[in-house]
């Protein structure tokens, strides 16, 4: 497993630390807005539907309807899938 945390507005992805926090902060550092970040975990091995789970402490965001791990908005999903798609071969 892979932590990573997409910035859906900007359409890039920071991977490789150890937490979901530590990739965010680096993100936040470069000008990502909180509210376009969020958390992932990716399993490479599989196929780009099933290597995405929508995990992470990051997303807990009541201010955004978001009171989970994961992400509920649909939209926001669908997004976080086709830039993983497109960045993660």
């Amino acid at each position: 497993m892979i932590k990573a945390v997409v910035d859906v507005e900007k359409g890039i992805m920071a991977i490789g630390g150890e937490l979901h926090a530590d990739e965010e902060a680096f993100l936040l550092a470069r000008d990502s807005r909180q509210e376009d970040l969020w958390g992932i975990n990716l399993y490479p091995e599989l196929d780009v539907v099933e290597m995405v789970e929508f995990d992470s402490m990051i997303n807990i965001r009541p201010s955004q309807n978001n009171r989970s791990r994961g992400v509920e908005d649909p939209a926001v999903r669908e997004e976080i899938l086709r830039i993983t798609e497109k960045l993660v071969q």
